[in-house]
């Protein structure tokens, strides 16, 4: 679980305490790393008449609001499916105007990353980005490389099947090389050949718009993580459906597998 500060640093943090116990989350007990598929930003430009992109620009503010929560709660990772590798299929305009706001986004939020102690990482075939999204990308993982708060990772061109081979076909080369017996692999080192090695596993899965699928987003992963979905889009998502998520994550009973308390007696 995240730990929590003895004492709000800012009154911004304070004012977020109050409102996430007022809606009875209990602060002590928050989900270590939440991910989240943003889904649903092309329905709500459509909605309201405008260009797919506008939908994107207005999920960029929900991203600033969201990670700003995050941060202040206390929650210590943050993992966001910003680009899927099946995305790239996309008309070639959207794509083009997706880069163009992810360099955007990373060079207008470096500073603050930095003053709110939020490290940037980022899994997903990273070379398959254009050189200024890229760039943008490196100059913000570089700059924010000693943030301690919160690690946001945005899943870039991502694919759960495609991080699962890649770490399979690892682990084939260790073993052609004498250096792995097949017979000592575990789940944990598995895990260990993950793009997603150097943080835990996702506690809470949040998918917005209502689908009901995991769309190739960190399938190994979240083999055991609690899901909460909501019909809202993406671009109307804010910290109150944010306290919601954790509300009904801290209802649930966690069993991994196991059955329930109340059976075994």
């Amino acid at each position: 679980m995240a730990i929590v500060l003895d004492h709000p640093e800012t009154e911004q943090q304070q004012q977020t305490w109050e409102q996430a116990r007022s809606k009875g989350i209990d602060l002590e007990k928050l989900p270590r790393h939440i991910a989240v598929i943003m889904d649903g930003n092309g329905r709500w430009a459509r909605g309201f008449g405008k260009p797919r992109v506008e939908g994107h620009r207005q999920g960029a503010r929900t991203v600033r609001e969201i990670v700003t929560t995050c941060r202040e709660l206390g929650v210590e990772y943050l993992t966001l499916y910003a680009f899927s590798s099946e995305n790239w299929r996309r008309p070639k305009l959207e794509v083009s105007a997706l880069m163009i706001l992810l360099e955007t986004y990373l060079r207008a939020e470096i500073k603050e990353m930095q003053e709110n102690g939020v490290r940037l990482n980022a899994i997903g075939n990273i070379d398959s980005l254009p050189a200024p999204a890229r760039k943008a990308l490196e100059q913000a993982r570089t700059a924010t490389a000693d943030c301690k708060r919160l690690v946001l990772t945005l899943a870039l061109s991502y694919g759960g099947r495609n991080e699962i081979v890649e770490a399979a076909k690892q682990l084939m080369r260790q073993v052609q090389n004498g250096e792995l017996d097949p017979e000592t692999l575990t789940p944990e080192l598995f895990s260990s050949a993950l793009m997603t090695a150097d943080m835990p596993d996702p506690d809470l899965l949040i998918r917005t718009s209502g689908e009901m699928r995991v769309s190739n987003f960190l399938l190994w992963q979240i083999a055991y993580a609690e899901m909460w979905v909501t019909q809202t889009l993406w671009p109307d998502f804010d910290r109150e459906h944010l306290f919601d998520a954790i509300v009904d994550f801290q209802r649930r009973e966690r069993r991994f597998g196991l059955v329930e308390a109340a059976s075994t007696r």
